[in-house]
C-alpha cells in the first residue's frame, strides 16, 4: 500500500463491508413492519447519543453498522414500511436502490454533455420514454422543440418554469435588471406551498401570487383566474405565470387544466402543471384523464420518487421549448466552455436547472422501467388505487365516519363525525402507537385525516388492517 492511499477503504474491504450493507438493508425490508413506523424518540434523543466531538482516529466499518442500528435506527421514521399512509408515497425498491448505488459508485459530475456523454444521452432517452409511457403530449420530447430533465423536485420544476415565465414576459431583460415588481402569477388556494416559495425566490414577491379559490372539489375555479387576470391586467399589472395542480397535496383535488389553459393561452401566461404525486396513475390508460388540456401547458412535472418506486429525489420536468428555459438559466464562464457544446449537437443540463452540479439520476429511473416493464408499474398502480377506494367506501359505510373530499385515486380524506377535537386526538393516539402513520389537513375549516396508499410493499391486508386499528381507537376513545 502506497503511503497517500493508507487510509482509504481497500477494494478488499469495500466488498466485504458492501456485502454485510446490502445485507443489512435486504434484512431492513424482510422485518420493517416490526419498527414503529413514526419514530418514537425525543427532540435532541439522537444528538444527546452521539459523541461529543469527531473521532481523532479512524473506526471500524462494523462499529459504524452497530451505531447506526443503536443509535440512528430509533430515529427512523420508516417511509418504506407498508403501514405507511402519511403525508404522500416517497417508495423506493430494489431496482432503484441498486441504481443509485451504481451512480454513486461511479461519482460522476453531470453538469455537461462532455463531463460524461451517458449520463446526458441516457437521461434525454428515459425522458422520452416517459412521454410515450405517460402518453404526455408530444412536444414534451426532446426531438421537437420541447424535452425533458430530472430535478431533485417539483419544488425545483415550479421555480424553473415561473423563472422562464417571468423571462418571458419581460422579454429576457429581467435577469439583467431586475425590474419584475410588476409581474403576477396564479395558482389555486389549495396549491403546493412551493409555489410561494417560488414567487419568493424568484424576487416576484408574495403579495404579486394571486391565490384562486376552489370549487367543492378543491379544484381552481377557472372564472375566477379569469376575473382576477383581467382586474390585474386592468390595474397595470402583468400577469405571467400560471399554476395547475393534477392532485393537491391535502385532497388530491385535479385543477381543470383545459379550461385554465385556455384562458392562458387567450392571456399569453406561461402555464405549469404540477402533478407531482398523481402523475404517475397516467401509466394507466384508464386514469390518464387526468391528463386533460396537458396540451395547452408549457411545462408538466410529476415526481417517480413518490408514486413509481424510485427513491427520492427525481422529480420529472418538460417544457415545451426548451429555448426559453435555457435562455433563462444558462451562464458560460470560460471554464464551461468545450468543443461539443459549443457545436450545438449536445444537451448541457446544467441550463435546464438552478444548480451547476448534477448527479446520474436516470440510473435509477432507468433500472426502475427495465425491472418492471410497463405492465408492472401499471398493476402496482392499479393496485393502489383499487385498495384506496376499497378504504374510501369503508367509510362510506360507516355511521361514524366521513368522507371529506373526493377520491379519485389514491387519497382518501376523512374525519370522524365526533369533531376537530375527536379526530386531533384520535390522529395522535393512531400514529403514537406505531402501527400506522397518518396525517393531517384542513378542508371547510375542519381536521381532516389523510390516508395515502402507495408505498411500494403495501398490501390489502395492511390497508384492512389500518382500517380496523381506526375503527378500534375511535371506538375506545368514545366509550372512555
Amino acid at each position: 500500500m502506497t503511503v497517500g492511499a493508507k487510509y482509504h477503504m481497500t477494494s478488499e474491504d469495500f466488498r466485504r463491508h458492501g456485502k454485510a450493507l446490502v445485507d443489512w438493508i435486504a434484512n431492513y425490508y424482510d422485518r420493517i413492519e416490526e419498527y414503529p413506523v413514526l419514530s418514537q424518540v425525543k427532540p435532541g434523543d439522537v444528538r444527546a447519543a452521539l459523541p461529543q466531538t469527531p473521532p481523532q482516529h479512524g473506526e471500524p466499518f462494523e462499529n459504524m453498522l452497530r451505531d447506526f442500528q443503536n443509535l440512528i435506527l430509533p430515529g427512523i421514521t420508516h417511509w418504506q414500511s407498508p403501514n405507511f399512509f402519511a403525508f404522500f408515497p416517497a417508495n423506493a425498491s430494489g431496482p432503484a436502490i441498486l441504481g443509485e448505488l451504481l451512480s454513486a459508485g461511479l461519482g460522476v459530475q453531470g453538469m455537461l454533455w462532455a463531463t460524461s456523454p451517458a449520463c446526458t444521452e441516457l437521461e434525454t432517452h428515459v425522458l422520452d420514454w416517459l412521454v410515450e409511457m405517460l402518453e404526455l403530449p408530444e412536444k414534451f420530447k426532446s426531438s421537437t422543440r420541447g424535452g425533458g430533465v430530472i430535478q431533485d423536485t417539483a419544488s425545483s420544476a415550479s421555480l424553473c418554469a415561473l423563472l422562464a415565465a417571468r423571462e418571458r414576459a419581460t422579454g429576457f431583460q429581467s435577469n439583467e435588471r431586475g425590474l419584475y415588481d410588476h409581474l403576477v402569477a396564479y395558482t389555486s388556494t389549495q396549491a403546493h406551498s412551493s409555489i410561494e416559495k417560488a414567487v419568493k425566490v424568484a424576487g416576484i414577491g408574495k403579495e404579486n401570487l394571486r391565490l384562486i379559490e376552489v370549487d367543492e372539489n378543491y379544484a381552481m375555479r377557472p372564472e375566477l383566474l379569469k376575473y382576477q387576470i383581467k382586474a390585474d391586467i386592468a390595474a397595470g399589472l402583468t400577469p405571467c405565470f400560471v399554476a395547475a395542480t393534477i392532485g393537491t397535496t391535502s385532497s388530491n383535488g385535479i385543477d381543470p387544466v383545459p379550461e385554465i389553459g385556455a384562458i392562458c393561452q387567450q392571456a399569453g401566461l406561461w402555464l405549469h402543471v404540477d402533478a407531482a404525486m398523481s402523475g404517475t396513475a397516467a401509466l394507466c390508460p384508464e386514469f390518464r384523464y387526468i391528463q386533460a388540456g396537458l396540451e395547452y401547458a408549457d411545462s408538466y412535472c410529476f415526481n417517480p420518487h413518490k408514486w413509481m418506486f424510485t427513491n427520492f429525489d427525481c422529480d420529472c420536468f418538460f417544457v415545451a421549448d426548451r429555448a426559453a428555459l435555457i435562455q433563462t438559466l444558462s451562464i458560460l464562464p470560460e471554464y464551461l466552455r468545450n468543443q461539443a457544446s459549443e457545436s450545438g449537437a449536445v444537451i448541457d443540463y446544467r441550463d435546464w436547472h438552478i444548480p451547476l452540479g448534477r448527479r446520474f439520476r436516470a440510473l435509477k429511473l432507468w433500472f426502475v422501467i427495465r425491472h418492471y416493464g410497463v405492465e408492472g408499474l401499471q398493476f402496482h398502480v392499479r393496485q393502489h388505487v383499487a385498495l384506496a377506494q376499497k378504504f374510501a367506501q369503508w367509510v362510506l359505510d360507516s355511521e361514524h365516519f366521513e368522507l371529506a373530499a373526493p377520491t379519485p385515486l389514491n387519497l382518501v380524506c376523512f374525519r370522524n363525525i365526533q369533531g376537530d377535537e375527536f379526530n386531533r386526538q384520535l390522529l395522535e393516539h393512531l400514529n403514537r402507537s406505531g402501527e400506522l402513520y397518518l396525517t393531517h389537513t384542513i378542508l371547510d375549516s375542519k381536521f381532516t385525516l389523510r390516508l395515502c396508499v402507495g408505498q411500494t410493499n403495501t398490501q390489502a391486508r395492511h390497508v384492512e388492517s389500518a382500517w380496523q386499528r381506526i375503527q378500534t381507537v375511535a371506538n375506545e376513545m368514545r366509550i372512555g
